[in-house]
C-alpha cells in the first residue's frame, strides 16, 4: 500500500496519514507501465485551444484565453482580462489514468478534464490553485456542479490548508494540515494524477502519489470518452498570472 511505503521513510513520514484509521484505498497505487506521453514539451502539437466554454465570454467566444510553451511546459492565462478558456487533446480517452506535474501561480482558477467536451462539459479534478480552492477534489463541470467533492481548503496561504469535507460521501484527508508545507512543494513541480474507469464512472485522484479522492458515480449523466483538457477560468483579471503544466502522460485501461 503507498501510504504504508511511505510511512517506512521517516523523512517523509511527516507529510502523510493524518489518521492510522482511515480506509484503506480500493483503487491500486498509480503506476508508470504503459504511459505515453501526450505533450513533447516543445509544441502544442496535440492540443487544440476551445473558446466554447462560458469561461470565454468575454471575448464573445472568438478567443480561449492564451496558451504558449514556456520553458518546457504548456502555459495558460487569460488573455484580456476575464477571458479565459480550455486547451484540449486532439485526441480523446474513454477508460484512462493521466498524471502531469503543475507548478501553476497561487491565484488563478484551473482544472483538469476528464471526458471534455469542446464546451467545457468533463468530470473535473480540481486544479482550484488560491485562497479557498482544493486540489483534486471532484467536480462535475456543466454537469450541474454535481459532484462537488473535497476534503480540505486552501486559506490564504499556500502553505496552509484546513480539513474540511464538502460533498458525500465524507472523504477522510490522507495529509495532516500541520504537514501540508512538506507534502506540497509550493513554487516547484508536483505531481497530479487522475484515474476514470466505467460509465458511469469511478473516479479516484492523486497527490505527489498519496490518494486524495475516490468516487463512484451512480447514473449515466455524461458521454463515455472524450478529450483531456486544461482550464483557465474566466472571471478576475488574471492576464499576468499563470498556470504551468508538463510531463502530461496518460495510459489508456480497459
Amino acid at each position: 500500500m503507498k501510504f504504508l511505503a511511505l510511512l517506512a521513510l521517516p523523512s517523509l513520514a511527516a507529510a502523510l496519514l493524518a489518521n492510522a484509521a482511515a480506509p484503506e484505498p480500493t483503487s491500486p497505487a498509480p503506476t508508470e507501465v504503459g504511459f505515453v506521453s501526450l505533450f513533447d514539451g516543445q509544441s502544442l502539437k496535440g492540443w487544440h485551444v476551445s473558446a466554447a466554454s462560458g469561461h470565454s465570454g468575454t471575448s464573445k467566444h472568438t478567443s480561449g484565453g492564451r496558451w504558449v510553451v514556456e520553458n518546457g511546459a504548456i502555459t495558460g492565462s487569460q488573455d484580456v482580462p476575464g477571458n479565459g478558456g480550455l486547451i484540449l487533446s486532439d485526441a480523446s480517452f474513454a477508460n484512462f489514468e493521466v498524471a502531469l506535474e503543475m507548478n501553476n501561480d497561487f491565484g488563478p482558477d484551473s482544472g483538469l478534464f476528464l471526458r471534455s467536451t469542446e464546451d467545457g462539459k468533463a468530470w473535473q479534478a480540481m486544479i482550484d490553485y488560491h485562497s479557498g480552492g482544493n486540489l483534486m477534489g471532484i467536480y462535475g463541470e456543466g454537469l450541474g456542479g454535481v459532484p462537488h467533492l473535497r476534503n480540505y481548503n486552501f486559506t490564504d496561504k499556500v502553505t496552509e490548508i484546513e480539513a474540511k469535507n464538502t460533498g458525500a460521501p465524507p472523504t477522510p484527508l490522507p495529509v495532516n494540515p500541520a504537514s501540508w508545507p512538506y507534502f506540497w512543494r509550493a513554487g516547484q513541480w508536483n505531481e497530479l494524477r487522475a484515474r476514470i474507469q466505467s460509465n458511469p464512472p469511478l473516479i479516484t485522484t492523486w497527490i505527489n502519489g498519496v490518494k486524495i479522492m475516490e468516487w463512484q458515480e451512480k447514473e449515466l449523466r455524461h458521454q463515455p470518452s472524450g478529450p483531456i483538457a486544461l482550464q483557465v477560468h474566466g472571471g478576475g483579471d488574471y492576464t499576468k498570472q499563470f498556470v504551468r503544466y508538463r510531463n502530461i502522460r496518460v495510459k489508456q485501461l480497459p
